[in-house]
């Protein structure tokens, strides 16, 4: 197996190793389990996940609203 080195800020290097004494795992097998999981798409929350609950409630607005350009004229003037 392949070695790396990881530079970690305190709170973070913190944090791994109480969750690694608590799960009584390595910090090596819960950084592999961490990256293994962002390869195959299952790890972290995505902004729709975050947001999914405000999806489709807002009511009379146009359907085109992201498509349009002439809802556009004037954004970031």
């Amino acid at each position: 197996m392949k070695s790396i080195s990881v530079k970690l800020d305190p709170p973070l290097a913190r944090w791994l190793s109480n969750r690694s004494r608590d799960l009584k795992r390595t910090q090596s097998d819960l950084v592999r389990d961490a990256l293994e999981q962002q390869r195959q798409g299952k790890g972290g929350v995505t902004c729709h996940d975050l947001a999914k609950h405000l999806c489709g409630i807002m009511r009379n607005a146009p359907r085109d609203l992201s498509t349009n350009p002439k809802y556009m004229k004037g954004f970031g003037e």
